[in-house]
């Protein structure tokens, strides 16, 4: 199967690249401003490409040279932090990256299955009695990177209702793992190593602790993604979450226990956001329907293999 990764020098994407080649597929990923380390890539460092999707010359033009029978479109600004200190460049990436792949693709008359990387930040606030969320569940985001899921998502339903385009879209909930960098999960890890390794004081910064996430490791959201891909149906819509809550403060124990020196946190002024929703967890129980999709990776796994992979990494830079 030939399949082609928009994105795969980020999170998710290099997961996906790593397992379709560990199973023999014809795997082709585009880079543009890695968000995962160098080193995390440079063993498929051959099967790349540099695209920017902001630009259809580029996407046209890897979709023909490739010509997929998957694509899965990863490629995004997708901090919401940062989208509000770069609001334009987050709309720019992904809402007209993804009109720039869909246009391409409708140029070029193949019939590939469009896995699109849409976002829970799509429904915004949700009431507890709404909790876990359901698919059809109003989206009201809160923030400019939201606003541009909604986009996408909207692009891509559009493209399969008018043009035929087999999209499916996946609602990613908060997902973490190795390689991950700007999370809650990651930021504490990586800190706690330092922690661990002398290179910072024993107190762990933190924004807001009461609020709670559904929280799926990587190797879990890149089954699902492939799964959707295999027994998705084009036009629906999917949600991929976790199958239980956890309160910030929870996540800080765990790392606190993984931690091989004592440690104290605190709450700092300047990680908290101007509006966060209070609780995040969806109901993926459609997409179970659909494909059979079980979580695997417990997060006390999770945060145990972040904690070695940043022992790795910090090793390696630090004497």
């Amino acid at each position: 199967m030939k399949i082609l990764i928009f994105g795969a020098t980020g999170f998710v994407g290099s997961y996906l690249l790593e397992r379709a080649l560990a199973v023999g597929h014809d795997v082709t990923g585009t880079d543009y401003n890695a968000t995962i380390a160098s080193s995390d890539y440079a063993e498929f460092q051959h099967r790349l490409v540099r695209c920017d999707i902001r630009y259809r010359e580029q996407v046209q033009e890897v979709i023909e040279a490739t010509r997929p029978d998957v694509i899965y479109l990863l490629s995004a600004q997708s901090y919401p932090a940062l989208s509000w200190r770069a609001p334009i460049e987050t709309l720019e990436t992904n809402v007209l990256g993804t009109a720039n792949v869909y246009e391409a693709i409708r140029m070029s008359g193949l019939d590939p299955v469009v896995i699109v990387a849409c976002s829970s930040a799509e429904y915004g606030e949700v009431a507890e009695v709404d909790v876990p969320v359901k698919e059809s569940h109003p989206l009201r985001p809160l923030h400019p990177y939201g606003v541009s899921k909604v986009a996408t998502e909207m692009l891509a339903l559009q493209y399969w209702a008018n043009n035929r385009i087999r999209s499916i879209c996946a609602r990613i909930f908060n997902t973490t793992g190795p390689r991950k960098t700007g999370d809650v999960c990651a930021d504490f890890t990586q800190r706690a190593v330092r922690i661990e390794m002398r290179l910072d004081e024993p107190v762990l910064r933190v924004g807001n602790l009461d609020s709670w996430r559904a929280i799926l490791d990587v190797r879990d959201l890149a089954s699902a993604l492939e799964l959707l891909a295999d027994k998705g149906q084009p036009g629906e819509v999917y949600n991929i979450s976790g199958a239980r809550t956890y309160q910030i403060r929870q996540i800080v124990d765990l790392v606190q226990a993984n931690c091989q020196v004592p440690m104290t946190f605190k709450v700092d002024p300047l990680l908290l956001r101007p509006s966060d929703e209070r609780v995040i967890f969806g109901d993926s129980t459609k997409l179970i329907r659909a494909t059979g999709w079980s979580q695997q990776v417990s997060l006390e796994q999770t945060i145990g293999d972040m904690m070695d992979y940043w022992r790795h990494k910090l090793s390696l830079v630090e004497p």
